[in-house]
């Protein structure tokens, strides 16, 4: 079972709050365009679009904005953009390790702004493989609902699903990754108002810092890195 990730909490809740300034739009068009540049723009015949979509909507991205980062994905408008994605590892303040996925259209400066803000907080960047083995790509379903912890536990047992936690209102449902529409469907149907499902990073035994100070450091280590244009998720085995 793959543990639990305090910072992804935070991550989502952050998520809606940047939603209010039209923050997340930029990222949101990126990864919408990219899915269909890849997959075709029909949204049934195009699951990760379709989840990309899904995701936007849950922050009330105009649907106009969406239809437009289609099209540019599938060739009908005209864009000379084109972002491809990486993925990159590293260590963050007090030996936190994390996972960066980024679409980004200039991977030297991505880079090079990546490099910036590890050094900066007294971190690195780390070769391929040295930080991903602590890791495990999940489904990971999220959403807020009146039951219990041990309820929805209980109402989700036949779904294959690894883990379910409850925090300030939010229901994080761990996954493996064929399962999660299914996990997804099965959370709607037992009261829970999905606000997001999608693949994500999960730490397979998360860590805690050993104070508050450092903890505050480390967050605001991972916001720095959250707030780049290139960077569209963040990931960190930083536990409870």
């Amino acid at each position: 079972m793959s543990g639990h990730s305090k910072w992804a909490t935070i991550k989502h809740k952050k998520a809606k709050e940047d939603s209010k300034r039209g923050k997340v739009f930029t990222k949101l068009i990126r990864e919408i365009t990219v899915a269909a540049r890849e997959g075709g723009g029909d949204l049934g015949g195009n699951a990760r679009l379709r989840l990309i979509v899904e995701k936007a909507k849950a922050v009330n991205m105009p649907q106009d904005n969406i239809v437009r980062a289609i099209k540019k994905g599938t060739g009908e408008l005209g864009d000379g953009s084109c972002y491809e994605a990486f993925t990159y590892e590293g260590y963050g303040p007090h030996g936190v390790a994390v996972m960066l996925e980024t679409l980004s259209d200039n991977k030297n400066r991505t880079v090079a702004d990546l490099r910036h803000l590890f050094t900066k907080f007294g971190g690195r960047l780390a070769e391929t493989g040295s930080v991903a083995w602590m890791f495990e790509h999940k489904g990971v379903v999220r959403g807020a609902g009146k039951l219990s912890e041990d309820e929805a536990l209980e109402k989700l047992l036949d779904h294959n699903v690894d883990d379910v936690r409850l925090d300030d209102g939010v229901f994080t449902i761990t996954c493996p990754l064929p399962a999660m529409d299914a996990v997804k469907k099965a959370a709607e149907q037992i009261g829970i108002k999905v606000e997001t499902a999608q693949p994500e990073w999960s730490a397979k035994s998360p860590v805690a810092v050993s104070d508050s100070g450092q903890e505050d450091a480390v967050y605001k280590f991972l916001d720095a890195l959250d707030d780049l244009d290139d960077v569209q998720n963040v990931y960190a085995n930083l536990g409870d």
